[in-house]
């Protein structure tokens, strides 16, 4: 069952090429175009909260765990178009590391870390994520392009006390299936807007790539202004918010303190980019 996502997928792409005109599988000099994209900024964390084990403490990271900071991001992606099929490979690093002395008693997969302990924290979540999108719009000023992605999760979350004696670690990688949209519209004189949607929520296992029962969410949602500097350079700034978590318990035997997960995080992004194209 989990391997649905990925045949969806690959299906998806498929069906669209069988339903478009036939330009674009006909046509001996249609080309590949290709464009490379970044961006850099701030990242500021609205809301987290986290929580491991069954008796484990609800950790607020803004107001606990030094998460009251700007915190710098960057991201990376590239992108293939032919016609109107659109093939992107994204990297978001995401790695957030905060030290705070703990203001009570904090109890992380059943070790408690006492009151007034300096406590580094990391919350770790850098993914990977692949997808496809095909336009809707047959106009050369305007995308309206849907889709799917498959992210991968990389996550590192832990907390160790700053003398080494008290330390707590989770990890976790998997794949995670995502819905996606696209907009883009010419406003004339070199300048665009555009908005782009990567969402989706799951309450069961064989959806969001997990070995047991659990909810988890993904939204990233953007909007973007710019303009182009000369052919094939453009510049632009970018709002984004991301945000996501899960709740669920793993059926992992060596798991701390019955394997309970709870974890929220709400961000917002400002970035400057470039894509070359």
């Amino acid at each position: 069952m989990r391997t649905l996502p990925v045949l969806l997928a690959f299906s998806l792409p498929t069906a669209a090429l069988a339903e478009d005109d036939g330009s674009l599988l006909n046509d001996p000099d249609a080309k590949a175009q290709v464009s490379l994209h970044g961006e850099l900024g701030f990242l500021w964390v609205a809301k987290h909260t986290v929580e491991f084990g069954e008796s484990g403490s609800r950790i607020d990271y803004v107001k606990e765990g030094g998460q009251d900071n700007l915190f710098a991001v960057a991201r990376l992606s590239g992108e293939v178009e032919l016609g109107r099929h659109t093939v992107i490979l994204l990297y978001q690093p995401l790695n957030l590391v905060t030290e705070a002395n703990a203001r009570r008693d904090l109890t992380v997969d059943g070790l408690t870390f006492p009151e007034g302990t300096p406590i580094r924290f990391r919350y770790g979540f850098p993914f990977y994520r692949a997808s496809w999108l095909y336009d809707l719009a047959a106009d050369d000023d305007l995308e309206l392009a849907l889709g799917l992605s498959l992210q991968i999760r990389n996550a590192t979350i832990s907390f160790q006390s700053l003398d080494g004696t008290l330390f707590r670690s989770n990890r976790n990688i998997g794949p995670v299936p995502i819905l996606k949209g696209r907009w883009r519209s010419e406003l004339g004189d070199d300048w665009f807007a555009g908005a782009e949607v990567d969402g989706f929520w799951a309450p069961i296992r064989y959806l969001n790539g997990s070995d047991n029962d659990v909810e988890g969410a993904i939204l990233d949602a953007s909007l973007r202004g710019g303009t182009e500097l000369r052919s094939g350079v453009e510049v632009w700034l970018n709002l984004r918010y991301l945000g996501g978590g899960g709740v669920g318990t793993s059926n992992d035997p060596l798991a701390y303190d019955g394997g309970y997960t709870r974890n929220w995080l709400n961000t917002v992004t400002v970035t400057l980019g470039a894509s070359v194209f």
